[in-house]
């Protein structure tokens, strides 16, 4: 029935914590992150959000009510109704709906209290007569709705209200003193009018609370800052896909630099829907491994791969008498030199997401630096080839993971102290990424990535796999970690 459809506004509170949760923002052909909502997380959403809803607007303060009440034997009397606020609301039952044309959010049954003030006065030429009190109203069997419809402009939710509104099925209404019950009749006339303004408010609230949650979905930043000088995009992609379970969303989930929005990669069809592996979890994030590789190349632009290694926990690494049998020339002609080596990663490391795992290759050049006193005299050049594997886990919001060594190869680029044996080289070699890169990068991966997400939710029971190539798999839980309420900035945590 057409109420039915009115009581899809609150569902669409529902639908706007998600939004939030997942972070929108600007146009792009192309969507690297997709997150899917399932009807577990639209009614942990629900939920939440009706509670909110209701701690916003309580107390609810009505427009006054006044008419003129005919009295047998005595004629019209005024009565006025003012100060009439709702001050508790109870909602017993409510449920999502989610279609093609929209979304709908219904809560059904919900009661609801107020309170106000009574006044009636009568004259005529012989007599002024008045009285005044107090009333409590009960209202039972309400019933709230709205529907929604939800689109992409220009890279943000829109949100556009289809239908809404309240029915009241029954009201009581006690008018509080000693000798109230004289005037209860007077009181009672005011009852459709009390119907009719209770639901004309609610409905009137609904649409401004969907209003003013469109603006806020619009006012959503384009990118988020995540580092110093890196930013995700988060540009909403594609119109949400809305089935009888779930709402799907795609963004641009691409790493740039700051107040750059431009995507460097062109892949097609990257996102086909992988579900989780148990409809009990609320949302599932899906990462295309291009999002990791966006970082990778933004990190190398900026001259972030780039280190001189002066010290190490095992210091005589740093030593020409720890290479006297790897490179006994580098021994011989410079014994017991201090060393500084030179790592450069010579292009952006490259992220595959592969078989539950991901795994990455990273090219990198070794100089050897012999520290002759003041001087600093480079003496070997090396290029290594590194492939390892990093397992993902969620802490804290994050995306976290460490790196480890599958397998490396070392390749002389040039030499000041004639022909090396490689083989004993990458012995020493071994050591050096074992005991100081791989610690030094997994410091920096255990920062983690942020998840889009709004400061006061937590991400709970995560599950990652990469249950296809090129996609790396989150499913899980969100709750409800501190104070939040409607119109909160979105912020990641």
């Amino acid at each position: 029935m057409g109420f039915f459809s009115k009581f899809m506004a609150s569902k669409f509170v529902s639908l706007f914590f998600w939004l939030l949760l997942l972070v929108p923002s600007s146009f792009q052909e192309e969507g690297f992150v997709s997150v899917v909502i399932s009807d577990k997380g639209l009614d942990f959403s629900k939920d939440l959000l009706i509670e909110k809803a209701i701690d916003s607007i309580i107390p609810f303060h009505l427009p006054q009510i006044e008419k003129y009440v005919q009295v047998p034997l005595i004629g019209k009397v005024h009565v006025a109704l003012s100060n009439i606020t709702i001050y508790s609301v109870d909602v017993p039952s409510s449920y999502v709906e989610t279609g093609e044309m929209g979304i709908a959010i219904i809560a059904s049954g919900a009661t609801a209290k107020l309170s106000m003030n009574w006044k009636y006065s009568y004259s005529n030429w012989f007599f002024d007569i008045s009285d005044d009190g107090r009333a409590s109203i009960q209202v039972e069997g309400m019933d709230v709705g709205a529907t929604v419809a939800l689109g992409n402009q220009e890279g943000t939710l829109k949100l556009s209200i289809l239908e809404s509104g309240c029915s009241v099925n029954d009201i009581s209404i006690k008018v509080d003193g000693g000798a109230s019950w004289l005037y209860q009749g007077l009181v009672d006339a005011f009852q459709g009018n009390i119907e009719s303004l209770v639901e004309d408010a609610m409905s009137k609230k609904i649409g401004e609370g969907i209003t003013k949650l469109d603006s806020l979905l619009q006012s959503l930043p384009k990118q988020i800052q995540v580092y110093d000088i890196a930013a995700m995009n988060v540009t909403f992609v594609g119109k949400p896909v809305l089935s009888k379970s779930s709402i799907e969303f795609e963004i641009n989930g691409l790493f740039t630099a700051i107040d750059d929005l431009t995507s460097r990669f062109y892949h097609k069809n990257l996102l086909d829907h992988v579900f989780c592996n148990a409809s009990t979890k609320m949302i599932e994030i899906s990462l295309h491994e291009e999002v990791f590789n966006s970082v990778s190349l933004l990190f190398f632009n900026a001259g972030y791969m780039h280190w001189i290694v002066d010290k190490v926990p095992d210091q005589s690494l740093l030593n020409t008498s720890k290479w006297k049998y790897a490179v006994p020339q580098l021994y011989k002609k410079y014994p017991d030199h201090p060393i500084v080596l030179n790592i450069s990663v010579s292009s952006p490391p490259i992220v595959k997401v592969i078989n539950n795992d991901i795994e990455t290759a990273i090219y990198s050049d070794v100089i050897i630096n012999v520290l002759n006193g003041t001087e600093v005299i480079p003496v070997v050049c090396m290029s290594l080839e590194i492939a390892g594997s990093c397992s993902p886990k969620i802490v804290v919001n994050k995306l976290v993971g460490t790196l480890k060594l599958k397998d490396f190869t070392t390749v002389l680029k040039w030499s000041e102290i004639g022909g090396l044996h490689m083989r004993l080289v990458q012995s020493v070699m071994s050591a050096l990424l074992r005991t100081v890169v791989l610690p030094y990068v997994n410091l920096q991966l255990w920062k983690g990535m942020p998840l889009p997400i709004l400061r006061g939710f937590t991400v709970e029971n995560a599950e990652i796999s990469c249950m296809n190539d090129t996609k790396l798999v989150i499913c899980g839980d969100v709750s409800f970690a501190q104070q939040w309420r409607l119109g909160t900035q979105f912020v990641l945590s």
